[in-house]
């Protein structure tokens, strides 16, 4: 990594990573694309209750914190017992291993499950069911999921999403140095550390009508690095074929992957 310049997207633990990508000799670029996160509160309650009043076939979680944040607020609304019954009456799905056993702490029965922790191994384990009529709630962490959404609506499912938490983009002064910086060649590698990370900045290249050469030069010269299968899969879907990523999804052996690459 000697000399290659790294891009971190990330707003937490900065430090950390830009001490180990110099520790390998490389140079850090600070660009963080997270947006800031906040918790709905008194819309997350109202949305909850019309959830129930839908009565739907199936739920499909897709995060551990969304299913918490979720009960809280069903909790302060008074309506937790109601929430609760409304899930269990209904088949239940889910993606990551944090999400199961946040469902099984508050003893829900789970009837589908994503075989590798992504929305691909998820719509693999949902092929077998019929969702033609059902109406399905989806919890989502903020980010959008266009490729679970299409196979719903194109089963015949009614699709109705639930964001605990919703997301307000980076300034855009900062998404657009970061793009300049991958299509101008300017840094190595590019490390994401959420998929809301490479949602931004690809809605931030579309908005542009410009997304071609981002994709191109991620493609060709610049190194997209994710931190886990979430973030690969929000890669690829938005066309970007090359892509580094750790065996541990963790930050640091993020950094220690992208270096061993930097040495083949």
């Amino acid at each position: 990594m000697q000399g290659k310049r790294i891009v971190l997207c990330a707003s937490r633990k900065l430090e950390e990573m830009t001490a180990l990508i110099e520790k390998q000799g490389g140079i850090a670029v600070i660009r963080p694309a997270q947006g800031t996160v906040f918790a709905k509160d008194e819309a997350l309650i109202e949305e909850i209750r019309d959830a129930i009043s839908e009565k739907p076939d199936w739920f499909i979680f897709t995060t551990g914190v969304g299913v918490e944040t979720l009960t809280d607020a069903a909790e302060r609304g008074g309506m937790k017992e109601k929430w609760l019954e409304t899930i269990q009456a209904a088949n239940v799905a889910v993606r990551g291993y944090k999400t199961v056993a946040a469902l099984k702490k508050i003893g829900i029965p789970i009837v589908a499950e994503s075989d590798d922790g992504t929305t691909k191994g998820l719509l693999r384990s949902l092929a077998s069911f019929s969702f033609a009529g059902k109406r399905v709630v989806v919890q989502l962490h903020g980010d959008t999921a266009p490729t679970l959404k299409q196979f719903l609506l194109e089963c015949g499912a009614s699709y109705t999403e639930l964001l605990p938490y919703q997301h307000i983009a980076p300034d855009e002064d900062v998404l657009n140095l970061l793009y300049n910086d991958i299509v101008e060649q300017q840094v190595d590698a590019v490390c994401f550390t959420t998929a809301m990370q490479v949602r931004f900045l690809f809605s931030f290249a579309k908005e542009k009508q410009a997304v071609e050469p981002l994709c191109r030069a991620f493609n060709e010269h610049v190194v997209a690095c994710a931190v886990g299968k979430v973030t690969a899969e929000a890669l690829s879907e938005e066309g970007v074929t090359r892509i580094v990523a750790p065996e541990l999804e963790r930050m640091g052996a993020m950094i220690v992957t992208l270096a061993k690459y930097f040495g083949t």
